[in-house]
């Protein structure tokens, strides 16, 4: 996949920055959205503010990249798109994305998972990326079906959520050389 950039005529990925702080304290605590990962407790501000100071070191370092998505025409933060455990001896990635609750069904994520898939085989020369969606999470699951990623595994009763097992899936992008 060629790299054309971390922006668009729709959005651009942007490194983190200060100003950023209030918006990641209200996405990372806002509870409707913990089931969607692994995060059980709130984060401080000084913890995230800690984050953001040292989430601009290389990815080569950090193994891990955080970038706001960045609507082009009101340069408001719509969401965010993380890289995380990154491989570079098995060249893959795992990939996050969140929206803000006001932005969704705009696009944004589609946008913003084409242009990090491109920097992640274009210039990090990963040759695949994955993510675990909760199986009941029908519109993630086709937001990154039409992204390219394909269902590659189950992993049975993975998830609790109210006492309930829940089953999450496996996706996939991947490069073939």
């Amino acid at each position: 996949m060629e790299f054309t950039g971390l922006q668009n005529s729709i959005i651009r990925l942007r490194p983190l920055e200060p100003v950023d702080l209030q918006l990641l304290y209200i996405w990372e605590n806002d509870t409707d959205t913990w089931k969607f990962g692994d995060t059980v407790s709130p984060y401080s501000k000084i913890t995230l503010e800690s984050f953001i100071e040292t989430s601009n070191f290389d990815v080569t370092i950090n193994k891990q990249l955080r970038l706001i998505i960045e609507e082009i025409s009101s340069e408001k933060a719509v969401g965010v798109i993380d890289l995380y455990d990154v491989n570079f001896i098995h060249g893959r990635a795992g990939v996050g994305i969140l929206i803000d609750k006001n932005f969704r069904k705009r696009g944004y994520a589609f946008e913003a998972l084409q242009l990090i898939s491109g920097y992640a085989f274009g210039i990090l020369n990963l040759t695949q990326l994955y993510c675990y969606i909760r199986e009941d999470n029908e519109e993630s699951i086709q937001l990154f079906n039409k992204a390219g990623f394909q269902k590659s595994g189950l992993l049975v009763d993975w998830v609790k959520e109210s006492g309930v097992s829940k089953n999450t899936i496996i996706l996939q992008k991947l490069i073939i050389s």
